[in-house]
């Protein structure tokens, strides 16, 4: 079998991770007030979002159309009962305190896919495009096949690093080159065989790799640009750091510029500030299992 085929062989045994499980159950068995602090839990919790998007997708509750966000989710999860099914069902048999080989405590995690939603759908409102709601989402979700993949970049990561700096070879290249799948492709895959939207996995599998899409997805191109910003801003970084291709195509397409992107970093941090008591509760010192 090979590294590709032990991978994806793998990915049968994953289900959705939240990060912040137990705070979420105490606020469900909290008074019905608490249920707004929940909400803004999940919105900004990769776990949780995809999680609840699972459920609600495979469930009789949805319309015909998909769900793609979580808030349009818990529009249709009114019900806390529901809600705490979700959750103690979510939970997986085990917890991952390091994302192993890339460095990241599930806080970093947390704070770099956050910065992640929140420049892609800041950057779509700055360039002015008329965009789905769902671009927080997918922004959010992007690095979500880290989960997985890391513990097989820890055993092969001084070889990882050797090719980017060596060879100049990227950061996904370079998993690519050694384990045969790059943590996007693997994220997309995940996402599809948890159910989730088509709309939402393709932009997680091609979000490092933009140009190998064929067609135009302007949430593919805004998550991209979203993800080379929030790793320019420095939050959540990890041992693959900022070794990652830009598409010269995306840049050009959305008519990225240099005060746009001053612009939007700034509006970044401003909204991060406002969520760091949010981070400190989904840490490991205060959501541990």
């Amino acid at each position: 079998m090979s590294r590709r085929d032990e991978i994806l062989a793998s990915c049968a045994k994953v289900v959705a991770m939240p990060t912040c499980v137990r705070k979420a159950g105490a606020l469900l068995d909290g008074p019905e007030s608490d249920l707004a602090l929940l909400a803004r839990i999940i919105e900004h919790d990769p776990g949780l979002t995809a999680n609840l998007l699972k459920v609600v997708n495979a469930s009789d509750l949805a319309s015909d159309r998909p769900v793609l966000t979580a808030h349009a989710a818990l529009d249709v999860l009114r019900s806390p009962e529901v809600l705490r099914f979700f959750i103690s069902t979510g939970v997986a048999p085990y917890y991952v305190h390091v994302i192993a080989g890339y460095d990241q405590a599930p806080s970093q995690f947390l704070q770099h896919s956050t910065t992640v939603a929140i420049a892609s759908r800041e950057l779509a409102s700055a360039l002015k495009l008329d965009v789905p709601d769902y671009v927080y989402t997918a922004g959010l979700l992007s690095g979500i096949g880290k989960l997985l993949l890391g513990a097989y970049v820890q055993v092969d990561l001084r070889e990882i690093l050797r090719l980017v700096f060596d060879e100049g070879l990227a950061f996904d290249r370079a998993e690519e080159r050694m384990l045969g799948i790059n943590h996007a492709e693997l994220g997309g895959i995940i996402l599809e065989r948890w159910g989730l939207p088509d709309a939402l996995t393709r932009v997680v599998c091609h979000h490092l790799r933009p140009d190998e899409y064929e067609g135009r997805d302007v949430v593919l191109d805004l998550v991209h640009v979203g993800n080379v910003l929030a790793k320019m801003i420095g939050v959540g970084l990890g041992a693959d750091g900022l070794n990652y291709e830009v598409s010269r195509k995306v840049v050009e397409r959305l008519g990225i510029t240099s005060p746009v992107l001053d612009r939007v970093s700034a509006e970044v941090v401003v909204e991060l500030q406002s969520l760091w008591d949010l981070f400190l509760e989904c840490s490991d010192d205060f959501c541990n299992l």
